[in-house]
């Protein structure tokens, strides 16, 4: 009877964890690969060397978000490429400084992701990481669009997890298809 009890209990906990009260309305994906897209055809000179990498970056969230750990992957080696190809001429010596920092610990993220079909577990706990390192990308050097930064209270044994996304309704790359809708927007990035 106790577990029964806790079950329950746990059960309308776990529930509650990830009820946003938000408009739940889904998005397609073909509609996600537009934005993307726009992402990296944006033009203003704030964002424009960050679009490559960012359009890569949205790709490995959308992967996630359907739970496909080689698109996860084909986005994460795209990611280095665009890592590989970014012109730091423009940036500022205080800024790149800060790319330099970011780079490092992004580009290690975004080979393991690519490095690991087979093992979404693996590539969710690396795509954490991205997350946080392109939110500082994002703030330093711009993205041409608005995003939001979404969490996910529930990943990584409850401690949570954000990550960047170019649409407003919460499309979680962390729980994927099992609780799709889990999460809240914490900021908009102009």
């Amino acid at each position: 009877m106790k577990t029964l009890i806790y079950s329950s209990v746990f059960s309308l906990l776990f529930l509650a964890a990830c009820s946003n009260g938000s408009n739940k309305t889904k998005s397609t994906t073909s509609a996600d690969a537009k934005v993307t897209t726009a992402v990296a055809s944006g033009s203003s000179e704030k964002g424009t060397s960050t679009a490559a990498v960012l359009a890569s970056y949205l790709k490995l969230k959308n992967a996630f978000t359907n739970d496909n750990d080689k698109d996860a992957a084909a986005a994460g080696n795209e990611m280095v490429t665009a890592f590989a190809s970014f012109d730091k001429k423009s940036l500022t010596p205080e800024q790149d400084k800060a790319y330099t920092d970011i780079y490092d610990d992004a580009k290690e993220h975004a080979e393991h992701i690519g490095a690991n079909v087979g093992n979404i577990a693996h590539q969710r706990e690396h795509f954490d990481m991205l997350s946080k390192d392109m939110y500082d990308l994002v703030k330093l050097l711009g993205a041409n669009q608005s995003l939001y930064v979404d969490h996910c209270p529930m990943y990584n044994n409850n401690k949570g997890a954000i990550w960047l996304s170019e649409v407003k309704d919460i499309k979680n790359p962390y729980l994927g298809k099992a609780m799709p809708t889990c999460g809240t927007v914490k900021e908009e990035l102009k």
